[in-house]
């Protein structure tokens, strides 16, 4: 078998989706697995669709998530550059190989000029849609003979290039996850193959680059599968060796419907900037659609490239459940260094106005027990905000009746005269400190158990359940807690 080499190949008009991500995952599971090699090209000949910085978007998400590729389109020292054998890898650059090949198809009868205007192709479309038919153009120019038909595109007027497909032919591949498809050339449109403004459609660049590429799986979304029978005719037409064929199943949401922008995060950058960990997002994304043999659900890139296969990718679509998005990313943040999480956690910290560089800067230990207080609880790096905002309020207030209840004791008052006793007898609060202050509060008072940690919890917090009271107690600082603590006295 000659070597593996996938592509992934998306078109430069906004953000990474995250079906693309996975579609670009799957291809680098596979030519890995193979030892194969995985290529970026970019699909940009539909112009009226192209963004602004959208190649490097793409590239830059790519990079975040750990899918690297061996050759195609980089971007280094901010300029957008090519390394390959098989270049230039961005399809715009490629217009004149194009040309060479659709040239060749009319020369062999397999394509040909159609000069019918956008209005003729609307009214045709309109009359089959009122007769029940299925709208696709009506072969008005296809027995236009050749001759004509250069001398009308020399004279300079405007047309396209078609696919000629033969009538009532079935055109049969296998598809890795699919099985044997047939699809019949009546049910399939002459498809443009050449814009009238000379760029190529899709369907004869992605051919062309395929081929000259040497590209062996063609892996991809479902939605190229009614596309696929004109591609096949078209290796056929070209005397080309047809690559393997892969559809992916689509990514749903919870409601089986595709994933779109009006339920939410759908591109990596969404859920890059919520602070969702590379790994977690990859690990997760994986098993949208496809599962090891063990079923196993935490998985390193090393090993889900181990593991692939696409006997293992499902037929039906995968449902993105943010849920379980959350539980495998809760695992990653766990599982990562709270130096990791810190760092991270920082710039949403700063958004907040929580904290500013400099504080940053000069309080490194004191935003790691930050972190470590709160690092268990929480699914993404955004979340941890909330979590800490009762550090960093001015005030608190009891969460509920119930908070408010235990500070309606009749020991309360004594055990908060004990807290700002004790407290005034030191500058400032260490971890050291913060490990023996309870116990000490607890001989000065007598009180113990739920009765001294409850009432003391919520005064200073809020709430009567929460992260580690040690760590609490060190993180506030004596003026914090005094002031807290104050109040409370104060109301009763």
């Amino acid at each position: 078998m000659s070597e593996v080499r996938v592509r992934f190949a998306p078109s430069p008009t906004g953000y990474l989706h995250i079906g693309g991500l996975r579609t670009a995952l799957y291809n680098y599971l596979y030519a890995k697995h193979n030892n194969g090699k995985f290529i970026l090209r970019i699909e940009d000949t539909d112009q009226t669709r192209l963004v602004e910085g959208a190649i490097e978007n793409l590239i830059n998400s790519l990079e975040w998530a750990g899918v690297k590729y061996d050759e195609g389109v980089f971007v280094e020292n901010h300029k957008v550059i090519e390394k390959g054998d098989y270049g230039p890898y961005i399809q715009s650059q490629r217009l004149d190989i194009y040309k060479k090949y659709v040239e060749e198809l009319i020369d062999k009868g397999h394509a040909y000029y159609c000069f019918c205007s956008k209005e003729r192709l609307d009214e045709v479309r309109e009359e089959q849609k009122v007769k029940g038919l299925v709208p696709k153009y009506d072969g008005l120019c296809r027995s236009i003979p050749l001759e004509e038909a250069s001398m009308r595109v020399a004279n300079g007027e405007e047309h396209v290039v078609r696919l000629k497909l033969p009538h009532d032919l079935d055109i049969k591949f296998h598809d890795l996850v699919r099985g044997d498809i047939v699809i019949n050339t009546n049910d399939i449109d002459d498809q443009v193959l050449m814009k009238s403004d000379g760029f190529p459609t899709y369907h004869m660049a992605v051919v062309v680059d395929d081929h000259l590429m040497k590209i062996t799986h063609i892996v991809r979304g479902e939605e190229w599968l009614p596309s696929t029978p004109k591609h096949i005719y078209l290796y056929d037409a070209f005397g080309w060796e047809k690559p393997e064929y892969v559809h992916l199943p689509t990514v749903l949401n919870k409601d089986r419907k595709k994933l779109s922008k009006r339920q939410g995060d759908v591109s990596v950058e969404d859920f890059r900037e919520k602070g969702y960990l590379p790994e977690g997002l990859i690990n997760y994304l994986a098993l949208v659609g496809w599962s090891p043999e063990d079923n196993e659900e935490i998985l390193t890139l090393e090993e889900m490239v181990e593991k692939f296969s696409f006997e293992r990718v499902a037929r039906t679509g995968g449902i993105f459940d943010k849920d379980k998005l959350d539980w495998v990313n809760g695992h990653y943040i766990r599982s990562s260094s709270v130096e990791r999480i810190t760092e991270l956690a920082i710039p949403y910290l700063i958004k907040e106005n929580y904290i500013d560089e400099k504080f940053a800067s000069e309080k490194e230990e004191w935003l790691k027990v930050l972190v470590d207080t709160v690092k268990e609880s929480i699914s993404y790096i955004a979340e941890l905000p909330e979590k800490v905002k009762f550090i960093f309020n001015e005030e608190v207030e009891p969460e509920d009746d119930n908070a408010k209840e235990l500070l309606e004791g009749e020991h309360v008052p004594q055990l908060m005269n004990a807290i700002i006793e004790e407290l005034n007898k030191v500058e400032s609060i260490d971890m050291e400190y913060a490990k023996t202050f309870m116990k000490t509060i607890q001989k000065a008072t007598g009180i113990k158990g739920k009765n001294l940690y409850m009432p003391t919890r919520v005064a200073i917090t809020g709430s009567e359940h929460g992260p580690e009271m040690v760590n609490i107690l060190y993180l506030l600082g004596k003026d914090n807690i005094i002031k807290r603590v104050s109040k409370i006295l104060n109301k009763n």
